[in-house]
């Protein structure tokens, strides 16, 4: 297998992997803005874009958009993140360029017809609706807006709901217009493809675009506080935010490393203690996520009201205990389960493609898989423990309870324990 690369004249990049053996293709366009470049006033406007694009185009309906890649038994979707939006396709490698083709088109011709915009926004508060009832996804919401408080990263993606109750065609086109610049796009395609056709067709349908220099994301500053929502449910749901490194740091492999053992299996220390010993909970876990200049270290956990505080006691008793007696056997299953999810990802075309779009937003280039092991296998022990040790005691902290909460201690009463 090899990584291929080719930037355009106007910054346009086109990343490939050819996969032998494999008859089909996953392909799409990575745009470098999601909902971190959106202004206040704006906030919804990356995810209301995002369902806009197959709405309908200057040449196919919303109805043609499916048809043209269902039809060759292939399927369409997209997502927006914090930081990006894209838009992809699985099909046989037959229909390579039609996938193109029709990405393209959506993102260059998109019409936002007037009563489209106003079903597609239905359907969004739908969306927004059903978040509100989904306990452990609303948290994340409530917890991200503490830790980054007047922030654009602690702002929902979908967007508040008034927000987008009042967005129009000219707010659409705007955001385009600032953020859907060629060298903001990275198509990426992996499986049964060939390189240099997929830059020729590329050039014809990307290569006119005319460069702009793109607004640029406000600094992330991680604040912390806590959010606390007291409602009648059958569980009372936790999560703990930790600032932590962002994906350019050295530390993140550490991150990811300490987060694994600490609460990422069900050999882990959370898993173990707070589920499997005490039965505190069903679902406990850890995980280290990042951003382009910031990073979080989440903790969540769901339990009952009477159980809530000693969850929450017991899982910062178990973070500073981390810190102090972390095993070596501990850190080798983590780092074998790392590499192991890394490699068996890998054998999906769709999780490459994801893969060298995301390594060429961060790094500017593709590392390879070889390189990425020597850094997961470079952490040692003293190293995840000098992290859990900041971790447990000094790193800023949010805190996000739903719920019947009213048992469960404060963010200072925790701060107050880290610190004993």
């Amino acid at each position: 297998m090899s990584v291929r690369l080719t930037e355009l004249s106007n910054g346009f990049r086109i990343v490939t992997e050819y996969m032998p053996g494999l008859q089909s293709a996953a392909i799409g366009v990575w745009v470098l803005a999601g909902a971190r470049h959106e202004a206040p006033e704006q906030n919804g406007i990356a995810h209301f874009l995002e369902h806009m694009a197959f709405k309908g185009t200057e040449t196919r309906s919303a109805l043609q958009i499916a048809e043209a890649i269902e039809n060759v038994g292939g399927y369409i979707n997209a997502y927006t993140s914090r930081e990006v939006t894209a838009y992809y396709a699985r099909v046989l490698k037959d229909d390579v360029g039609l996938a193109l083709d029709v990405v393209a088109d959506i993102l260059r011709n998109p019409v936002f017809e007037a009563g489209e915009i106003e079903v597609e926004r239905g359907v969004i508060l739908q969306e927004i609706g059903q978040a509100l009832d989904t306990p452990d996804d609303v948290i994340f919401d409530w917890l991200q807006e503490k830790a980054y408080p007047d922030h654009p990263l602690g702002r929902t993606i979908l967007g508040a709901e008034k927000r987008v109750r009042g967005f129009a065609r000219g707010d659409l086109e705007r955001f385009v217009g600032e953020h859907y610049q060629p060298q903001q796009m990275i198509l990426s395609a992996t499986g049964a493809v060939d390189h240099d056709v997929l830059v020729r067709q590329t050039e014809a349908l990307f290569g006119d675009m005319v460069r702009v220099e793109a607004r640029a994301a406000e600094a992330a500053r991680f604040a912390g506080g806590e959010s606390r929502t007291v409602k009648m449910l059958e569980q009372a749901h936790l999560a703990l935010a930790f600032e932590g490194p962002d994906y350019c740091d050295g530390r993140i492999h550490t991150a990811q490393i300490y987060a694994n053992a600490l609460g990422g299996s069900m050999s882990s220390r959370l898993f173990q203690e707070i589920r499997e010993k005490r039965g505190l909970c069903y679902t406990i876990y850890a995980q280290a996520g990042a951003y382009a200049d910031t990073g979080m270290m989440t903790i969540y956990a769901g339990t009952s009201a009477s159980q809530v505080a000693d969850l929450a006691e017991i899982t910062v008793d178990e973070m500073k205990r981390a810190a102090g007696d972390m095993r070596a056997d501990e850190i080798e299953r983590a780092r074998a389960q790392m590499k192991a999810g890394l490699l068996m990802g890998l054998e999906s075309p769709s999780n490459r493609a994801e893969r060298l779009a995301r390594m060429l937003q961060i790094w500017g280039r593709i590392p390879t898989l070889e390189e990425v092991v020597e850094r997961i296998d470079a952490v040692s022990l003293a190293d995840v423990c000098g992290f859990a040790e900041e971790i447990a005691a000094r790193a800023p902290a949010a805190l996000a309870l739903y719920g019947p909460v009213e048992a469960a201690p404060s963010l200072e009463a925790l701060q107050e324990r880290r610190a004993a």
